[in-house]
């Protein structure tokens, strides 16, 4: 299919006819369209007046971003702002006129080339079915390339005629290519077999596509009878059930429709020559659904039957022949079946919401799927054969240059707007092939189906090229790192330098060139995948490197041009330009690390490679002899004996050092600065005073005050020679290399085993140790206790073993300290669930080095068995897990033995049926203490789970996305002793796991980032422009599908939904649901997240039911992934609870609220006015059911908190004593009630009950949604005010309970102050 390989839709969001809304049927004419791929920055068919308000909106933002120091505009600002307004150019509409159809309107927009009105009508449910045609407009074919404005008198009201075109054999293969996709369009297979950048979404079975408009259409009130509220058993507070299947929910358009059995390219292909002088292209035979078998002639002209059958071959048309321009109409003619199940499968599949479609920009892996049927596909199985290396049917010219393409993109103008944009979309997309193809190449090296270049020596010294991608594996070769720790350091190297390649990719330096570099995983061996610079396979690597060392310093060379580049990344790299002996004793000037190598391809370009040390060592895990590190990390056990030397800090790490340093280099020159200017005493006191406050913890603020008095010292900088000194002073404390400005940089060559330093740069070096030490006491003492710390607080929320990850990294920290970070959580008083989840990471990732060498020793045969048998000893509870030889289905076990397989790394192809439970679990344990220092107590699964309350069901959940398992979904019975948990046909397959770069779109991010600090000021439709405006740069350069756009979407929401436009809210935030699935996972935290803000928003627009089941679905993902441990289960055990109370189930909403309850007093503790809210909601709840006592009971509580906490005088402390005071009086109504009752019998009169009105607006959804709003929106508190006088005029003029909940929905739409 065309749009898999092409573009991807860029969708301009604020625009009134956007694409992307476009294919949700909104057009203009009322019918379906899409626009599947698009090529040009702008592609959005805009009406006028937007794109000139659109253009003039970037006008403004662009000055703003200039006025905010975001936009990096040099130069050429002029020409940027005009250049911003002529990409939104306005749009315009043509008809288009295809044989058989009405003509209908399209918006086009001038930048649009003609190819995308193809790909246009290649998607859209009339015209599909065509793909060999041209454009023609008053006769005139046009250009596929060219772009809309270039073409003479196309205008508004064109009209565009399809005309039908003859085949060639590629249009033909591309036909037949693209009829299959349309089959097989609602398949989920390839979303389960990873491939083709598939991958899975499951929101429309939540939402049953009601969404936006459609959800307009139930009546409002009607919805509250029709909602079955009962969450399944396994859903519920306290269940300790764990299921899998409902991980993915039966989706029902996934029942295929079925329209051919069978569609395959004949075995009389290719036609004979005199045959193809009748102009027969290729032939094709086919099954019909009534189990009539045909063959089908493509020609020149279209497609007809012939009379051959399997068995003879007869070319002549059959009578009749049927003969159609496309296979689509020739079928129909044939197959009623086929008529009429094609016309429904299109029907569904454009309404299908576009990102469920749209392929993702990298693969995305699910580590469960169903048993799925395995259908004859003769384009699957083509693609095998050819291995299609790069989509070769679409590029001329046949395999890729990837170097070539790589550096080309990299040499793109960049001088405006446009310009980079288009450059960091062709990078964004090569790389994003590269990637693919890279994974793929990888898979076929280890599979051991590409022959190596040196086939003569071992498996694991080989080394292959297959698509011009040099494949190489992560073994210790010729001894290359003994001294750094053999297959230990050439494990590590790749990934290390991977982080090189990134960094030098973002500094991106001009006329520097890096190698694309992908380092995949995959059935227990790395193998690294580069693109290969042009020459260097003709020559010895010692006569090409003119910079850097072969050999880790013994022989070093340098080269002016070299340093001249390499000076530019100096700086952003903090990589410090130093000098070392050669052989012969020379002194050798370099600006990074000696293994760096500078190579001169053919092409004249200047390239860098091997960037393994491209940061500074990490001395806490290098012992060095006769060094000695600071007490703090003494103290801690460091230094440490690592498995290799290539330990290096991270560039965050050495990011956050540098900002530290800042920090005190400002303070202690400001300090000085003032006490030589201070004469007075009082002006001392003050500052000792700020500085006591400006301490170095609250970062900001100290930086701010720090700033003010360093713009003193910048202005009187070279005239007097006291503030001089200052500097100097606090150069030398700071370990900066500069005496008259701050600037610390690293020599990462310091403790690298055999680089030699000249003699007179001792004390540099001793300044450059120190430096080294100095951060990684830094990492000890200040990153790690801070990420703790942010913990505790709750700003930073782990929930699983990549977002813990993530929280390390961020901080710069490796995760070779995990063991670190698990031992300062043990001396906080409170183990919550970060320590849970930590250990739960620990334990995955040494079951996950166990299991890398384990997969080295399996034959592919028995891959199935092996997996299956490790997971077993990993979380069965059954003692004596056996594995099962797999008997072997085809040839005697004699002659097997002869002709064994060579797998890399061979060994003896049963030793893994050896292991044993308590085997694993004693090499867990082991593995743990040497890799981590840190001790477990456990020997087995089931005592982990006791120990430290982990879920089986978590564990494996980690260990197959770290090990790439596919398992089989179904309920797995972890504790039976009686059975194992696994057998072989559970493991469905092994997939790769993938390390690239990730090209990022700046400028877009710049937009981003304005857009933020402008809503954190309270500007929020400033905001809104600016993240609008970031949207549209995102997808110009990513496409339709990536994590930041996803990120953008979801503000996005946020602010509709504060600034009240909840239609709008909804539609975005859905789109970032359905992106989160596609690009993350679907069940990936920030999915669960989104998932909540979703359901926030539905509840908002008044739907209800879908609000209920998007947060059962929220909360089942997350006692999957982390379990019902953690604070965010309070926020949407709350939301749940609230939702409940809102359908008047009451019963089922306490359930919840006081699980949420219970969730806030553990991790907020009892002060909290988290806990206040809790117990107020919970009042509300037992106050519906009229059972006041307990009710009053809660909300004494919650009043107490607040009293204490923000004072009597605070609203929400009289809130709750008047809540307080209507309960008391409400408890003595219904007691007199019931008296009267008692007293009366029957005929009683029943008072009716009053409903408390401030509870339906302060607990909206708002608060808990935690979304935090801003006490500038006056208008909305106004509007608030208004509605509650409006409440309690209504309410005592007798207005019934029913009236009331029917507007309730209304009242909480209004946010919350």
């Amino acid at each position: 299919m065309v749009s898999k390989t092409d573009d991807i839709p860029a969708s301009v969001p604020k625009c009134k006819v956007n694409t992307l809304d476009l294919a949700e049927g909104e057009t203009l004419d009322g019918k379906e369209t899409t626009k599947a791929s698009l090529k040009d920055p702008c592609v959005c068919g805009h009406s006028a007046d937007t794109s000139v308000m659109n253009g003039g909106g970037a006008h403004n933002h662009l000055e703003e971003s200039k006025q905010d120091g975001a936009g990096d505009t040099d130069g050429g600002e002029d020409s940027n702002e005009q250049e911003v307004i002529v990409i939104q150019d306005t749009g315009f509409t043509v008809k288009i006129q295809a044989p058989g159809t009405e003509p209908f309107d399209l918006q086009v927009s001038p930048q649009e080339m003609v190819q995308e009105i193809h790909q246009v009508l290649m998607d859209r449910e009339d015209t599909c079915h065509r793909t060999c045609f041209s454009l023609q407009l008053d006769g005139n074919v046009l250009d596929n390339f060219a772009e809309l404005k270039s073409i003479e008198g196309l205008q508004e009201g064109s009209l565009l005629k399809v005309v039908e075109e003859p085949y060639t054999v590629r249009e033909a293969r591309i036909h037949v290519r693209h009829i299959r996709d349309l089959l097989k369009s609602l398949d989920p297979s390839d979303a389960y077999n990873g491939v083709d950048c598939n991958s899975l979404s499951f929101l429309s079975v939540f939402t049953d596509g009601d969404l936006g408009d459609s959800g307009k259409r139930k009546k409002k009130g009607s919805e509250l009878e029709q909602i079955d509220c009962t969450p399944p058993e396994h859903i519920l507070p306290g269940s300790k059930e764990r299921p899998l299947v409902p991980l993915q929910p039966q989706n029902k358009d996934w029942k295929p429709l079925q329209c051919l059995k069978v569609l395959t390219m004949s075995g009389w292909n290719p036609p004979p020559g005199n045959r193809k002088m009748h102009g027969d292209l290729l032939y094709l035979y086919m099954v019909t659904v009534e189990e009539r078998h045909i063959s089908i002639t493509a020609s020149t002209r279209g497609f007809y039957l012939n009379q051959s059958t399997t068995y003879t071959f007869n070319p002549k048309p059959a009578n009749p022949s049927f003969l159609s321009h496309s296979l689509v109409e020739l079928l129909s003619q044939i197959s009623p079946a086929f008529k009429k199940n094609f016309t429904s499968l299109q029907k569904k599949r454009v309404q299908r919401h576009p990102f469920e479609r749209i392929a993702t920009p990298f693969q995305v892996y699910s580590w469960t799927a169903p048993m799925v049927d395995h259908a004859m596909d003769c384009v699957r199985a083509e693609d095998a054969y050819t291995s299609r290396l790069g989509y070769e049917e679409h590029i001329p010219g046949q395999t890729r240059d990837w170097n070539e393409e790589l550096q080309t993109t990299r040499e793109l103008a960049r001088k405006n707007l446009p310009e980079r944009l288009l450059r960091e979309r062709a990078i964004f997309k090569v790389h994003s092939d590269f990637a693919a193809a890279a994974t793929r190449g990888s898979m076929a090296v280890i599979d051991g189906n590409v022959m190596a270049i040196n086939p003569g020596e071992e498996t694991r010294m080989q080394m292959f090229i297959w698509n011009n991608i040099f494949f190489s594996l992560g073994f210790d070769v010729r001894d290359h790192y003994r001294e750094l720790g053999g297959d230990a350091a050439a494990h590590a190297a790749p990934t290390n330098d991977l982080n090189g390649v990134r960094a030098y990719g973002a500094v991106d330096v001009e006329g520097l060139y890096t190698l694309g570099t992908v380092v995949v995983d995959y059935r227990g061996y790395r193998v690294t995948a580069q693109s290969i610079i042009p020459g260097i396979l003709e020559r010895e690597q010692e006569q090409s490197v003119i910079y850097g060392s072969i050999d880790f310093g013994k022989t070093v060379v340098s080269h002016g041009k070299y340093l001249d580049l390499l000076e530019k990344t100096s700086r952003p790299l903090k990589v410090q330009k130093h000098n070392v002996l050669n052989e012969k004793d020379e002194a050798v000037e370099l600006c990074s690390s000696v293994e760096c190598k500078g190579i001169i391809g053919n092409d004249g370009r200047h390239y860098i490679l091997d960037l393994l040390r491209t940061f500074p060592p990490d001395l806490n895990f290098l012992p060095v002899e006769g060094e000695q590190l600071l007490p703090e990390c003494l103290k801690q056990g460091f230094p440490r004996q690592h498995r290799h030397r290539l330990a290096c800090l991270r560039q965050e790490l050495i990011e956050a050092f540098v900002e530290h340093r800042y920090l005190l280099f400002m303070k202690m020159a400001a300090l000085q600065l003032m006490q030589q200017k201070a004469h007075k005493d009082s002006k001392m006191a003050a500052l000792t005073e700020t500085e006591g406050k400006a301490d170095v913890e609250d970062g900001i603020s100290g930086l701010a005050q720090a700033k003010q008095l360093a713009e003193s010292l910048a202005a009187d900088d070279g005239s007097d020679p006291k503030s001089r000194e200052v500097v100097l002073n606090a150069c030398k404390a700071v370990g900066s290399i500069s005496n008259t400005s701050f600037d610390i940089r690293f020599n990462p060559d310091i403790f690298s085993p055999g680089v030699r330093f000249p003699e007179d740069s001792v004390d540099d070096i001793q300044k450059q140790k120190q430096l080294l030490k100095d951060a990684a006491a830094f990492l000890v003492s200040c990153q790690i206790p801070s990420l703790i710390k942010d913990c505790l607080d709750h700003s930073a929320l782990p929930m699983d073993g990549a977002t813990l990850t993530e929280a390390l990294h961020q901080r710069g920290i490796n995760v070779r300290y995990l063991g670190n970070v698990l031992e300062f959580v043990n001396k906080t008083p409170a183990k919550w669930y970060h320590h849970r989840i930590g250990i739960s990471e620990l334990i995955t990732r040494c079951a996950k080095h166990i299991f890398k060498t384990y997969l080295q020793g399996v034959e592919l045969s028995a891959l199935s068995a092996a997996v299956s048998h490790f997971l077993n000893c990993f979380l069965s509870s059954f003692p004596d897990a056996v594995a099962h030889l797999p008997a072997d289905e085809l040839v005697s076990r004699r002659k097997n033995r002869k002709r064994r397989n060579r797998v890399p790394g061979g060994g003896d192809n049963t030793a893994w049926a050896s292991l044993t439970p308590s085997e694993l679990w004693k090499n867990i344990v082991s593995e743990a203490q040497s890799y981590y220092h840190f001790t477990l107590h456990c020997e087995s699964a089931d005592q982990v789970v006791e120990e430290y309350g982990l879920q089986k069901i978590t564990l494996l959940r980690e260990i197959s996305i770290k090990a790439g398992i596919q398992i089989l979904i179904k309920e797995y019975n972890f504790d039976s002793r009686h059975k194992p948990t696994f057998t072989e046909e559970d493991i469905l397959n092994i997939f790769p796991v993938v390390k690239h770069v990730n090209p990022k779109a700046s400028d877009a991010f710049h937009f981003f980032q304005s857009g933020q600090a402008k809503v954190q000021q309270g500007f929020l439709k400033e905001g809104c422009e600016l993240i609008n405006e970031a949207l549209n740069l995102f997808n110009n350069v990513y496409g339709a599908m990536h994590v930041e756009i996803c990120a953008c979407l979801r503000l996005l929401a946020r602010l509709n939904y504060i600034m009240g436009d909840h239609p709008e809210a909804l539609s975005n935030q859905q789109k970032a649901v359905l992106m989160s699935e596609r690009v993350l996972g679907i069940e990936h935290p920030n999915t669960i997240q989104e998932y909540m803000h979703l359901a926030l928003y539905c509840f908002a627009n008044g739907q209800l039911s879908t609000a209920l089941k998007l947060l059962y679905r929220a909360r089942y993902l997350m006692l999957l992934v982390c379990g019902e441990d953690h604070p965010e289960m309070a926020l949407l055990d709350s939301n749940i609870g609230l939702v409940l109370h809102g359908v008047m189930e009451y019963d089922l909403s306490l359930r919840f609220l006081e699980n949420a309850l219970a969730i806030n007093s553990k991790y907020h503790g009892p002060r909290s006015l988290k806990l206040a809210l809790s117990h107020h909601l919970v009042a509300r709840v037992y106050e519906s059911k009229a059972e006041f006592r307990s009710a009053l009971q809660h909300e004494k509580e919650g009043y107490t908190i607040y009293k204490n906490q923000v004072g009597e005088a605070h609203e929400k402390t009289k809130e709750s004593s008047e809540y307080l005071k209507y309960l008391t009086q409400q408890a003595v109504a219904l007691q007199r009630t019931m008296n009267e009752i008692y007293k009366n019998g029957s005929n009683a009169s029943i008072m009716p009950l009053k409903v408390w009105i401030p509870f339906l607006l302060d607990t909206g959804l708002g608060i808990v949604g935690g979304i935090l709003l801003y006490r500038h929106i006056q208008k909305d508190l106004e509007n608030l005010k208004a509605e509650v006088q409006r409440r309690q005029q209504l309410q005592e003029s007798g207005k019934s309970m029913e009236e009331l909940s029917e507007d309730r929905e209304d009242v909480i739409q209004q946010p919350s102050a």
